[in-house]
């Protein structure tokens, strides 16, 4: 097990590489601990579980609402966790999301860490401390910044996750070579997801990357003033099509960093959205589809980067290098228009 310590603000995240599950009872006292997992998690991994107490939550995107959290509190009164108890969650972004949502409003604040079982989970949505719910079609609407005292990386638990999950999380490790690291896009041209699905050494070498990178970002900019906002690339358009046509999250945020790159080309002369779109698709994601602009603009309308009728918009300068430019809002959708 390979710890590596994030110091963010006033905060620390132990996250622990080449781990295994059972090594859980090294960082939290079980007899205070309560996991939090999903009904395809325990089902897929049951036996895991049978040394904790354990809430298992309906799984998927429409269960990450309020009601939700709701619920999950009153079975953590129900259980008597006090400001003691660990809260733990062990899935994907969804349970992740709400579990460090629940644990931050809980008696004002209790200790909680997530053993993420997705590798988008292990990439993106369990790294960094954003936490929350959706409201309707506006994804995230409600929620909150605090980071989890520990992470732990079994990458064992991936070996249930079907073709379409890996799918998902490399569009967000695409996402942060495109606008990070050029020298990770050029590995990643060379390699395909089934190597890294047959190559373990190289896979957790990939996790580890893509943790520090966003991890770099996040330590300056915690609650998103500044550089951070880099980490929306493909999200503005995205966020929009996940909620409105029920798309993955990955497929969802592939074609919004599509749109993303060929805005740049029109407002920053960038040149490379085909060398992008060819690694979307090598990877097996979406990068061009019809969809309804105008309902898709009134979500973006409601977008947190929104400023009056101004939106903070994620481009590419080239590979690795990206630009946050104020674009109007009925200037996108006539550009997002004419796009598609």
């Amino acid at each position: 097990m390979k710890k590596v310590r994030f110091t963010i603000g006033s905060a620390h995240t132990d996250c622990f590489f080449d781990a295994r599950f059972s090594q859980l009872s090294q960082l939290t006292i079980p007899a205070n601990t309560i996991l939090v997992t999903d009904q395809q998690v325990y089902r897929h991994h049951r036996q895991l579980f049978s040394a904790w107490n354990t809430i298992v939550l309906r799984a998927g995107e429409s269960y990450k609402v309020q009601a939700t959290v709701d619920a999950l509190v009153a079975q953590l009164v129900s259980l008597k966790a006090d400001r003691s108890t660990t809260l733990v969650g062990v899935g994907g972004g969804v349970v992740t999301d709400l579990v460090g949502y629940t644990a931050t409003i809980y008696m004002r604040g209790i200790r909680f860490g997530f053993v993420p079982t997705t590798v988008l989970a292990m990439v993106d949505a369990s790294v960094g401390g954003k936490n929350g719910v959706d409201v309707g079609n506006y994804k995230n609407l409600i929620g909150t910044i605090r980071q989890p005292a520990f992470l732990l990386y079994d990458t064992s638990l991936l070996s249930t996750l079907p073709q379409a999950e890996w799918q998902n999380g490399f569009a967000e490790i695409i996402k942060h070579a495109s606008i990070l690291d050029a020298s990770l896009f050029a590995a990643l041209e060379k390699r395909s997801l089934q190597y890294f699905r047959q190559h373990a050494k190289a896979l957790s070498a990939l996790l580890i990357k893509n943790v520090r990178l966003k991890m770099r970002v996040v330590q300056a900019d915690e609650q998103e003033s500044g550089n951070r906002k880099w980490l929306n690339f493909g999200h503005t358009l995205g966020h929009a099509l996940e909620m409105q046509y029920q798309l993955s999250h990955g497929q969802a945020i592939s074609l919004g960093m599509v749109i993303a790159a060929e805005l740049s080309t029109h407002y920053l002369k960038f040149t490379g959205v085909a060398r992008l779109e060819a690694l979307l698709l090598r990877y097996g994601l979406p990068t061009r589809a019809r969809f309804d602009v105008k309902k898709l603009i009134r979500i973006v309308g409601m977008d947190k980067k929104r400023k009056a009728d101004l939106i903070s918009y994620v481009l590419l300068k080239k590979i690795g290098q990206v630009a946050v430019k104020p674009l109007r809002i009925d200037s996108l959708e006539k550009m997002i228009a004419r796009l598609t």
